[in-house]
């Protein structure tokens, strides 16, 4: 068993256009070098590192969160920046654990697999996790943990229980993924929704959005895909919530994650920011698109 930390640098291809290859590889380099040693101070093995991230290695759960949020709180407390101006350093983090499989200094395994994942679906500045790590964890750093229920990550055929890592002090249960709200959003919170130059705004106490090829939907999509009321969103229960209702089904693609989560009459929750297509996937010729996000 060991624990498994993607962290990832945020807007890394921003900074290679700004400042050029070989300056950006070598601020990546430095940076890249600075957060190994962070990392083998809390007993981390950095397996290698991936241009504009790291691939680390932990006997034990707690001692890998601890890292994670070490540096979350450098970078926050002493901002780096690129160039020496611009926007400072941002981190997005996943961690999980399991059987991992050594071959030649690298690591395999379920676990690393999950940990990528994990990283991608995180915005800035975010720590994201699974049960598995948050059971294991002492009573203190599993206080830390706030639940994003249940997410399908790529690869994956069942749903994984996504956890966020509350690092900044002060900070509470509706504090942002990925930009957008938790799930307890607070009274200002609400989502946006975005096509064709329609945009539409959700907040908790709205009624139910449409999305449809019919005239009299919310947001109407004139497309052959569509069906004619194809899918809705709404505040329950503390969620925003994607319905889908239609004949050919409905993709979301939630954070940076490639790969969708399918609805075919089911749902899912919108957290964050990402893709809706509707009746397709998104690599489909002119996709019927909606734009999403979640704003405190």
């Amino acid at each position: 068993m060991a624990t498994v930390v993607f962290a990832d640098l945020v807007g890394s291809t921003g900074i290679f256009e700004r400042l050029g290859d070989e300056t950006a590889g070598r601020f990546v380099t430095q940076l890249t070098g600075a957060l190994s040693k962070t990392f083998e101070q809390h007993n981390g093995r950095v397996v290698k590192l991936l241009g504009d991230g790291l691939f680390v290695v932990f006997p034990y759960e707690g001692d890998a969160l601890a890292a994670c949020i070490a540096i979350q709180k450098r970078l926050q407390e002493k901002p780096v920046y690129p160039g020496g101006t611009g926007k400072p350093v941002q981190m997005q983090m996943g961690v999980e654990a399991g059987e991992v499989v050594e071959i030649d200094g690298d690591c395999y395994g379920d676990a690393v697999n999950s940990a990528a994942r994990l990283a991608d679906l995180a915005g800035a500045e975010q720590i994201l996790t699974s049960q598995r790590v948050r059971d294991a964890l002492p009573p203190l750093q599993m206080s830390q943990m706030r639940t994003l229920g249940p997410m399908y990550l790529r690869g994956k055929s069942e749903a994984t229980e996504v956890f966020r890592v509350e690092w900044q002090a002060g900070h509470d249960a509706d504090e942002t993924v990925m930009g957008g709200s938790m799930f307890k959003a607070n009274k200002s919170s609400q989502i946006e929704l975005s096509a064709i130059g329609q945009t539409l705004r959700l907040a908790p106490q709205g009624e139910k959005l449409t999305l449809g090829r019919a005239t009299t939907a919310s947001l109407s999509i004139n497309d052959a895909r569509v069906s004619r009321v194809h899918a809705t969103v709404e505040w329950r229960g503390g969620h925003f919530i994607l319905g889908d209702n239609s004949s050919f089904g409905t993709w979301v693609y939630l954070g940076n994650q490639s790969e969708p989560v399918i609805l075919r009459r089911t749902e899912c929750y919108l957290v964050g920011q990402g893709q809706i297509t509707l009746g397709c996937e998104r690599d489909a010729e002119s996709p019927p698109l909606v734009v999403f996000s979640v704003k405190a």
